[in-house]
């Protein structure tokens, strides 16, 4: 009798995937352990294994098709052997396009020539005014006609005797027609715009209009934030610590690290690569010391529970093509600087090649994400369920301090630690945030 290759569950949020393209093709044999196809989930790309052997007998599903969870793939078996196709099941109902409007049967009327929604009418065109003649303005529209550079001979007068009051300035300011000459002044000879924006064409669409398709990573990354903002009351706390002692730390373990990569003569190889430590890889660790130090932020909502972890695993988001997906550093709290950064690199680097395994991107405890590379000053993140909170990193300022009773020029970075209020109070995140700002300010204490 036939094997039936059913689409897996592989990952915890999965509920179709999308067969990208078939490794095996009908009449091929097949051992255990052979890849047959490859499946998109809503995190990550992975290869579909056989446990049969035999001969692929009838491939049920072609490449490109989504496929539901436990929907039938293929099927395995002796040579020669019939198998009927099983009936499929029902995947989630896809969102409905825009519905088109019905066309008629009659032959379309030329369109008429309408203004585009949103664009005021122009004002009136003035009627020429005779030489000498006073121009009539109210003080406030002469006050408004200066501050936006518009000729108060060129607008048409509504109040009595054809007076120019404030409406007729702000209409003409917004009137295409009447806009003011100075917005359209050259810039001046000293200006350079960016190359990127150089190269754009002067008058064209920025893209093509059209509806695409979500992918199954975009679709569960929306139905995870929605429930996450719709179910989990957010709470926000931030603070502002010195992020110097953690550069100047970074910058000399960094130059040691490079002089015991090394060669020992001139001109051989480096024994091993200089493992270089990030600004994030600090965060990270200091985020698991936090977390055993202040425990009750390491849990999650369990519905008529709260989940207490025995384990730290952070884990931190990482950008990929059409989406975002947060690999998992396990034991956090048990590795050092150097195993963590060498780990994060690893994971990103196969989250970006859509290669993590479903072990490596669930499970966390906490997570960071860090859009300081990226020049964001501070800003709040989504709770990524079932965690009860997350770390938004943002980017290293050089900003004015006071030291003592002078000022001086400070390195400074903001934290902002979204929390689940069912989980933790205020309290609890400020307790977490404050044995976290100890670790940065004081970094040596994560080399102990």
């Amino acid at each position: 009798m036939a094997n039936i290759i059913d689409m897996p569950k592989l990952s915890d949020t999965m509920t179709v995937g999308t067969l990208v393209k078939w490794l095996k093709k009908e009449g091929d044999a097949v051992k255990s352990g052979d890849m047959l196809a490859e499946v998109e989930t809503d995190k990550a790309t992975m290869e579909l294994e056989s446990f049969f052997e035999g001969t692929l007998l009838k491939i049920f599903a072609p490449g490109g098709s989504q496929v539901a969870i436990g929907s039938a793939l293929c099927a395995i078996g002796k040579p020669g052997e019939t198998v009927a196709a099983p009936a499929p099941k029902a995947a989630p109902a896809a969102p409905a396009a825009p519905s088109a409007k019905p066309q008629s049967s009659k032959s379309p009327a030329a369109p008429s020539i309408a203004p585009s929604a949103g664009r005021p009418l122009p004002s009136a065109v003035p009627a020429p005014r005779a030489e000498g003649t006073r121009l009539r303005i109210s003080p406030l529209a002469r006050k408004l006609a200066a501050e936006q550079g518009i000729d108060p001979a060129s607008v048409a007068g509504s109040g009595p005797h054809g007076r120019i009051v404030r409406a007729d300035i702000l209409a003409a300011a917004q009137s295409p027609a009447t806009a003011p000459a100075a917005t359209h002044r050259a810039p001046p000879a000293n200006f350079a715009a960016p190359a990127a924006i150089v190269s754009l064409p002067a008058v064209a669409p920025i893209q093509e209009e059209k509806l695409v398709p979500v992918s199954n990573m975009r679709a569960t990354i929306a139905r995870r934030l929605v429930e996450s903002k719709a179910t989990i009351p957010h709470f926000y706390l931030d603070i502002e610590i010195d992020a110097a002692p953690l550069l100047e730390l970074r910058a000399r373990l960094n130059a040691s690290l490079e002089k015991e990569a090394a060669p020992a003569k001139p001109g051989a190889p480096a024994s091993t690569p200089a493992d270089k430590l990030s600004v994030n890889d600090f965060i990270l660790k200091a985020a698991a010391d936090a977390l055993r130090a202040v425990p009750a932020m390491n849990c999650s909502w369990a519905g008529n529970a709260i989940h207490h972890h025995p384990g730290v695993h952070v884990s931190f988001a990482v950008a990929i093509e059409d989406g975002l997906i947060t690999p998992v550093i396990r034991d956090t709290h048990t590795k050092n600087l150097v195993a963590i950064s060498r780990e994060t690199k690893d994971l990103a680097k196969r989250a970006k090649e859509k290669k993590l395994k479903p072990e490596e991107f669930t499970g966390g405890t906490f997570c960071v994400t860090n859009l300081g590379m990226m020049g964001v000053d501070r800003f709040c993140a989504i709770i990524n369920p079932p965690n009860a909170g997350i770390l938004a990193v943002g980017a290293t300022v050089k900003k004015p301090v006071v030291k003592g009773d002078a000022l001086a020029i400070g390195q400074r970075m903001t934290l902002t630690l979204s929390g689940d209020h069912r989980v933790v109070d205020g309290a609890t995140g400020a307790q977490f945030l404050s044995a976290l700002r100890d670790l940065l300010e004081k970094p040596t204490l994560m080399l102990l």
